[in-house]
């Protein structure tokens, strides 16, 4: 930028330019991220919204496609932190009595002292980090023990996804169990 303030016309094709150039990567770096079409199509449209108040603003972007990527983690961030209380109360499993039984119920007790608390709270957080397909599947293959067919039926997904997704999260629980092991 030459230092001079943008008029609303040199705005408008600046952000044109960046939404014409960016907006195809940009949809499937989000939709890689987020699991639902419409949600991934929600965080897009938050992303070019900021873009183009920050210009309105007078705070023209320098590094346009950086920014906007950043922008967008920042915003798939803030979307997988709105869905956390949904993980633990999700209802994974009803026992023939009727009782349900959650991710909440299965995990270390606080109660059970320092290490359960710390423990639990290290698998809450790593499971919430991970986009919700992974930690879908991690937990119903893992904790529930179902199958990947039975899984395959319920969600529509191929078995070959699901065990994709598995090893995504198998990888990441690793690597993030390993990192906390390590500062212990």
């Amino acid at each position: 930028m030459d230092g001079h303030a943008l008029t609303v016309g040199e705005q408008d094709e600046l952000i044109s330019e960046a939404m014409a150039k960016d907006a195809s990567r940009l949809r499937n770096f989000i939709r890689r991220r987020v699991g639902d079409a419409g949600e991934a199509e929600d965080v897009l449209q938050d992303v070019f919204y900021e873009l183009i108040e920050s210009y309105r603003l007078l705070r023209p972007v320098e590094q346009v496609s950086a920014w906007l990527f950043r922008v967008a983690r920042n915003r798939i961030t803030d979307l997988f932190r709105k869905k956390r209380p949904e993980l633990l109360g999700d209802v994974l499993h009803v026992a023939e009595d009727g009782d349900e039984l959650t991710l909440e119920d299965m995990l270390p007790s606080p109660d059970e002292g320092p290490d359960a608390a710390f423990a639990r709270g290290v698998l809450l957080e790593t499971l919430e980090e991970l986009p919700p397909e992974q930690s879908w599947v991690f937990v119903q293959h893992e904790v529930m023990g179902r199958s990947f067919k039975e899984l395959e039926e319920e969600s529509g997904v191929s078995v070959n996804t699901l065990l994709s997704r598995k090893r995504y999260a198998v990888l990441s629980l690793r690597e993030r169990l390993k990192g906390v092991y390590e500062d212990m």
